[in-house]
This record gives structure tokens, sequence and C-alpha cells, in this order.
């Protein structure tokens, strides 16, 4: 009856000992998931920077040369060589070319800022979430391992314990 119970009590330990082997298998498990989270933000915003560097040479080529040729044009109408025009109509085309030009600069910016935070807030996103689905699966790992050790020391206190009793008994009726 002793043997038994010890063989009961080394079955607890080893079991013990699996499961503290498969928390820390869980634990670098996350771990590399978190790597793997890492890369693929990088991955985004490797992808985003063309994109962005793109838009802006379109504006340049595409935008830039339509606001120019509409100020080139409001210059020469403000030009004094003509004087018997009005110089009001040049003066509110000018301003008028002035004020699309900021505005379009400004939409411009406005635009790119937007989408810089846009891509920011994705990627902090996707990384805060694997962050928080890798603690998670660490904390459920060492919330079962924990159990499963738990388990395994009370199962086998109550097989020490009961092989004592029997020991006990068995040895006032051989006594």
């Amino acid at each position: 009856m002793a043997t038994h119970a010890r063989d009961a009590a080394g079955h607890a330990r080893e079991a013990a000992t699996q499961a503290r082997d498969v928390a820390a298998q869980a634990r670098d498990v996350a771990t590399q998931a978190r790597g793997v989270a890492n890369d693929k933000v990088f991955v985004a915003r490797e992808w985003a920077a063309p994109k962005l560097d793109a838009a802006a040479h379109s504006f340049e080529e595409q935008l830039a040369p339509k606001i120019s040729a509409m100020l080139s044009q409001a210059a020469a109408r403000v030009d004094p060589a003509p004087a018997a025009r009005s110089r009001k109509w040049p003066m509110v085309l000018l301003l008028t070319g002035l004020a699309v030009g900021a505005v379009g600069f400004v939409m411009y910016r406005k635009s790119a800022d937007q989408w810089t935070e846009a891509m920011k807030d994705s990627s902090a996103d996707a990384s805060r979430w694997m962050g928080e689905k890798a603690q998670s699966t660490t904390d459920k790992a060492a919330e079962v391992a924990h159990g499963v050790a738990s388990k395994t020391e009370s199962a086998s206190d109550g097989l020490g314990d009961k092989a004592k009793t029997q020991a006990d008994q068995v040895s006032k009726k051989m006594s």
C-alpha cells in the first residue's frame, strides 16, 4: 500500500512538472506571437510609405501646375502695360488665384496628415490587439498550469493521507 501511495505521489509530481513545461511553452508561443505582430506592423508601414510619397508627387505633378498656370494668367492680367483697363479685375483674379492655391495646399496637407494619422492609429490598434491576445494566452496558460499543479498536489496529498491511514491500520492489525 505504501508503495502505491509513493507511486501516486511520483505520478502527481510528474504531472505538475509537465504542467509547468506546458506553461513555459505557452509563454514562448505568446512571445513569438508578439514578434509576428511587430513584423506585420513593420510591413504595413513599409507598404504605406511609398503610397504617401506617390500622393505627394501626384500633387506636385498634377495640381500644382494648374494652380501655377492660373496664377500666371492672373499675373498677365494684372500687368500694367494696358493702362486703359480697370485695375479692379486683375487684383481680384490675383487674390482669387492666391486663395485657390492656399486652399489647395491646405487640403493637400490636411489629407496627407489624416491619412498618416489613420495609418498610425490602425497599426497601433493592431499592435495593441496582438499584445492583448498574447497576454491573454499567457495568462490562460498560466492559469491552466496552476490549476493542474494544484489538482495534482491535492490528489497526491489525499493519496498520501489515505496510504498513511491504511499503513497505520495494517500496522495495528499486525501488532
